[in-house]
């Protein structure tokens, strides 16, 4: 069923089940027409209807996922487990890593082994005697394939709940704690989950190529959407907290709600930094630049950044909510700033631009995991002069304060983007892309022999001899 023909119930449930997503706006702002619309007056409805009709473009395809990565369950390895060792299936819920967890320990059990969350082939198997012993009574050959089939198990369910926190910090950095809205609570109030299902679909969107910044993702139309918010006794302000706790929307909170926000992000914050920690020291960072280099993890390190300063903005929020920012003399985690492509910086100071303010004031300050464990100590007056020594205004910068609120954006159809390139159409953006252009890896023979048409490409990049390289 298309949009078109969705009726206004199906359309918030589909907004509720977009908080989990990754659809364009111009999908949500439609859908958000289908809710709301008959309750705008006429320039909203025309404001929200010309987004909602650029989802018709290209007929509403587009070479982007709709969805961020979700993590393979273990119904592979259960099934192999079960069948070698004959045993009925069901009983093992795949998508839960715990659950994973028993089930290899129970089989780890049945081989005899001493420590069923370490399965090492050469120190933990037993021999022919061991195995006469515990009353295990298979060859040599079926014990080891027995053995080998639970290590697997054990190993996808540590990388099971790897990607699920993952991806849980993914939707943190770019949505709050929208995902974790309860659907009933979503349905009860149409007006503040189109709201939250909007503003988050524009918090979603990829990073372009750019130096120009990226847009606001409070544009217009959540602006109009805020507006009908505020304008109603009746708004659910929590749940409007979960995704936007901005200075406005928690001054409406009662403070037992601030104070569980405040609790929430202090620990988001807490178990984002040791993720931090642990990248940061298994890799070779250029604290000074914080410019990528050979060997860096940077898709899981801005991943982690990401969801790491989302949380410690709100947090700070939540503290002004309060009127507690006082807390941050005693205490004050710096940023973490995420890795930049070398082309982009090159870029920046081809332009006569440079590095980001805020990067020479990371590098100026203890590590913030280091503070939020106790190891080091960083206070509001460290920040303030790591600013000044960096020309950097502590408070309107979001180091000792809630961000200044930036200009309400304007809404702009969502662009084809081939690794932050801007393309001209879905079609031109999959050939791109299975190509390998824009990649930073060498292109495949047959695109580097075929020049791209000047006007395949949007935005604009830097040239190299004149012309712009794949």
């Amino acid at each position: 069923m298309s949009i078109a023909e969705t009726s206004a119930e199906d359309a918030l449930v589909a907004l509720h089940t977009s908080l989990d997503e990754r659809r364009r706006p111009e999908e949500v702002a439609h859908l958000v027409l289908r809710v709301v619309g008959g309750q705008l007056g006429l320039r909203d409805r025309m404001t929200l209807g010309w987004a909602a009709r650029t989802a018709a473009r290209w007929n509403g395809w587009s070479s982007m996922s709709a969805d961020f990565a979700r993590p393979i369950g273990g119904a592979r390895q259960i099934d192999a487990a079960a069948r070698l060792f004959e045993l009925p299936p069901g009983g093992v819920d795949p998508d839960d890593p715990v659950s994973l967890l028993d089930f290899s320990a129970r089989l780890s059990e049945s081989l005899g082994a001493v420590d069923p969350a370490r399965l090492d082939f050469l120190r933990d198997r037993l021999n022919r005697e061991d195995r006469a012993a515990a009353g295990i009574e298979l060859s040599k050959r079926q014990y080891n394939r027995r053995f080998r089939v639970t290590q697997r198990l054990l190993a996808k369910a540590d990388r099971l709940a790897v990607e699920q926190t993952k991806r849980q910090l993914t939707m943190v950095a770019r949505a709050g704690f929208a995902a974790s809205i309860e659907r009933d609570a979503f349905l009860a109030d149409p007006w503040a989950g189109c709201f939250v299902a909007y503003l988050t679909a524009k918090r979603k969107l990829r990073r372009e190529f750019t130096l120009s910044g990226r847009d606001n993702p409070y544009d217009d139309i959540a602006d109009l959407l805020f507006r009908h918010c505020t304008a109603d006794p009746t708004t659910d302000w929590w749940m409007i907290a979960q995704a936007h706790p901005t200075p406005t929307v928690l001054a409406r909170l009662t403070e037992a709600q601030r104070g569980e926000l405040l609790g929430r992000w202090w620990a988001t914050m807490r178990q984002v930094a040791a993720l931090l920690k642990q990248v940061w020291t298994a890799s070779e960072f250029d604290r000074a630049t914080m410019i990528v280099r050979r060997g860096n993890d940077s898709s899981t390190w801005n991943l982690l950044c990401g969801a790491y300063n989302a949380a410690r903005a709100a947090w700070l929020a939540a503290l002004d909510a309060a009127g507690s920012l006082g807390l941050l003399q005693a205490s004050c985690p710096g940023k973490a700033m995420m890795l930049i492509a070398a082309d982009l910086a090159a870029w920046h100071r081809s332009t006569g631009g440079g590095l980001h303010p805020d990067v020479g004031v990371w590098a100026r300050l203890p590590l913030p995991w280091d503070v939020l464990d106790g190891t080091a100590t960083c206070t509001r007056a460290d920040v303030e002069a790591a600013c000044a020594d960096g020309g950097v205004d502590p408070v309107t910068s979001g180091w000792t304060g809630p961000r200044a609120p930036a200009a309400t954006g304007v809404f702009r159809p969502t662009p084809e983007l081939v690794h932050g390139v801007s393309i001209a159409d879905p079609l031109w953006a999959s050939v791109l892309r299975a190509g390998g252009a824009f990649s930073g890896r060498v292109t495949k023979d047959s695109l580097e022999q075929t020049p791209i048409p000047g006007d395949v490409v949007v935005s604009e990049l830097p040239e190299r001899d004149g012309h712009i390289k794949p």
